[in-house]
């Protein structure tokens, strides 16, 4: 009987050590649970968070694709003025990518997703900044402001197929985030084919005309037949000349003044001055004062180069000028 008590006493124990073995056991395995749920959480906010704002500049950039891709398509339908408004506005979304992309540099996720994702984001501003140069430079379109100078020597298409390779990297990651594709419309194009057809748009092909819009002279002329500056005996005249281009294109001009004295009183007199006229503006010169002399008589000739002249406006005007005589019979 008391072998069997002990056998009962030491089974006991056996039993009491397992249960509590089994406890620690599981209580150990909770821990460590709980331990690989909370190391993984911050991944997966992470991990979310990244997806969130990438899918966000993802979408805008698919959305920009489209636009871009459907002025270079169907632009020669319009006017210079309306085609580069649409081109600037789209040039100015470029930089604010910049911005936004720097923001997902850190912290760096798996497979370095994310580091991918600003490379080739950086690599697609570049070229889409080139398209924009070339599309620009080939219709000689004024105030087209680009924020950087491309550098990219890939290709909208190559980024596209390796961005569609990359974006599945947190698929069996904490969070499983999904990440959006690239649209490729742009890079579909036939880039070359496309600039040829906007080039040869009777409303986008370049046009240029100027001309000579007033001249003033001071002192102001006397009453006199048309062509003829009749003016009082002084020993200066002033002029002042308004320039027009009548073109949506920036364009250099140089105005040539003449004065030849006609009846050898005087000196021959001429001087240049050049400026770059903006689209659709005029510009006001103002040259050097002409010396002149009482009962001097002389040719003035005005004329502006650059261009052609424009509709309705001449590039060149001949005045016969004559100064009163001093009134001094001395």
């Amino acid at each position: 009987m008391a072998r069997t008590r002990a056998q009962r006493r030491v089974q006991s124990i056996f039993i009491g050590l397992a249960v509590l073995i089994t406890l620690l056991v599981l209580l150990f395995a909770r821990d460590i649970n709980t331990s690989a749920h909370q190391a993984s959480s911050p991944r997966r906010s992470e991990n979310l968070s990244f997806a969130t704002l990438a899918n966000s500049l993802v979408q805008k950039q698919n959305n920009f694709d489209s636009r871009l891709s459907f002025l270079l398509q169907n632009g020669s339908n319009l006017t210079r003025p309306v085609f580069a408004a649409r081109l600037q506005q789209l040039a100015l979304e470029l930089p604010q990518w910049e911005t936004d992309v720097q923001l997902l540099k850190s912290p760096t996720l798996a497979h370095h997703i994310n580091t991918e994702f600003v490379s080739i984001t950086e690599s697609r501003i570049d070229i889409l900044t080139s398209v924009i140069q070339s599309v620009s430079d080939d219709l000689q379109l004024p105030g087209i402001t680009l924020g950087k100078t491309p550098s990219s020597h890939s290709s909208l298409t190559l980024l596209k197929q390796k961005w569609d390779r990359d974006r599945f990297g947190l698929r069996k990651e904490p969070g499983r985030a999904q990440l959006l594709s690239f649209t490729n419309l742009v890079g579909s194009l036939h880039h070359m084919g496309t600039l040829s057809s906007l080039a040869s748009s009777p409303t986008l092909r370049v046009t240029r005309g100027i001309g000579i819009a007033a001249v003033s002279v001071r002192p102001s002329p006397l009453p006199a037949s048309q062509g003829v500056l009749l003016l009082a005996p002084v020993t200066r005249v002033n002029l002042a000349v308004s320039v027009m281009n009548a073109s949506y294109v920036n364009q250099p001009v140089i105005l040539t003044i003449t004065f030849q004295p006609t009846n050898g009183k005087g000196v021959y007199q001429s001087q240049s001055l050049k400026a770059t006229l903006g689209p659709n503006h005029a510009y006001g010169f103002l040259p050097k004062s002409l010396k002149t002399k009482a009962g001097q008589r002389a040719t003035l000739t005005i004329s502006v180069d650059g261009a052609p002249g424009a509709v309705g406006m001449t590039r060149t005007k001949v005045y016969s000028v004559v100064m009163s005589p001093s009134g001094n019979n001395s």
